[in-house]
């Protein structure tokens, strides 16, 4: 059996507004393997950012962790006081955020930003140490560290300040490293460069990676697991291989083929049709039934659960828990 660093059951996340409450992540299932590089995809809004938010317990205002529990070797961190909260932030679980160029203080040197984020975690880091280990890092991560650690952001190119903040994440030693759409922003080159680099802290440093990203093109590289999300509920997760061959989930595969490519014909690709459902009413039935082209029934009736369609492979669909997977 794999062994799980991150183990989310039942998460359901809420944001109360004025005209109406977002479920954006509907009880949600979902681990994370240890040793591997897991990646969640989906369209913008399907909730990828807000669970990443609460493994966490960092949902910003107005959202609150409605029910579920999230697992960190085997203790739920939800149960955590504020000492263990900030010993699990960063130490053990770090992020990259969502556009992290924007995250760096433009005021400040890049030096004098490490300094003060180690020393928040633990005051007794003498600063030599802290800039020996950061620039280590930023060697790793082929930057100049002289260079870098004496620059304020704005003397730092896009894709070098996303290294800079590949490298912020690793400086406490995490185990798990979360990425939220680590390459937006950036040209296709410095994409496939930033993947590289994810690649090598992966395989060299043994760390344990949360990949988001709505392009599901660009997982094929990295992950070694996949796991889809769609209206705030997971509804497939399976081996990076096996769901590049064979998907099975409806929304899954028009994923797959809307995605753009450089070898096959563009005039195959087809767009998802349709919009996604309203997330200020909790879904009851099955959230893709109105894009879905193979929709029963049952559909529109009953909410699929995710279970088991083969060994190690999750599906949450009335059409493959009944036939078995879709072809």
């Amino acid at each position: 059996m794999a062994e799980n660093i991150i183990e989310v059951r039942n998460l359901s996340v809420e944001f109360p507004l004025s005209n109406g409450t977002v479920h954006a992540v509907n009880n949600v299932d979902f681990d994370v393997e240890k040793g591997k590089i897991t990646a969640l995809v989906g369209e913008s809004g399907s909730g990828k950012s807000t669970m990443a938010m609460a493994m966490l317990n960092v949902v910003s205002s107005p959202g609150i962790i409605k029910e579920g529990s999230i697992y960190y070797k085997g203790q739920d961190i939800l149960k955590y006081d504020k000492t263990e909260s900030i010993k699990y932030k960063w130490k053990e679980v770090s992020m990259v955020f969502q556009a992290a160029q924007n995250a760096l203080n433009p005021v400040m040197l890049i030096k004098e930003q490490i300094i003060e984020t180690a020393k928040a975690h633990d005051a007794r880091l003498k600063e030599s140490h802290i800039i020996k280990k950061a620039s280590e890092l930023l060697d790793f991560v082929r930057l100049d560290p002289k260079r870098v650690l004496d620059s304020y952001p704005h003397e730092l190119s896009g894709g070098m300040k996303q290294r800079v903040m590949i490298a912020f994440s690793l400086l406490l030693d995490p185990k798990l490293v979360i990425l939220d759409e680590p390459t937006t922003a950036l040209d296709v080159i410095t994409q496939d460069y930033i993947f590289d680099i994810l690649i090598k802290v992966h395989k060299e440093m043994g760390i344990t990676m949360l990949l988001l990203t709505h392009d599901i093109g660009v997982v094929a590289k990295a992950a070694d697991k996949i796991g889809v999300m769609y209206a705030g509920e997971v509804v497939e997760v399976g081996d990076v291989y096996k769901m590049f061959k064979e998907a099975t989930h409806p929304y899954t595969v028009n994923l797959m083929n809307a995605a753009p490519s450089l070898i096959d014909d563009l005039k195959d690709k087809k767009p998802i049709i349709g919009l996604t459902p309203n997330l200020l009413i909790k879904p009851t039935i099955c959230s893709f039934y109105e894009r879905c082209d193979n929709a029963m029934d049952i559909c529109k009736s009953k909410k699929p659960e995710l279970s088991n369609a083969e060994s190690d492979h999750l599906v949450a669909c009335h059409l493959c828990n009944k036939a078995g997977v879709m072809k």
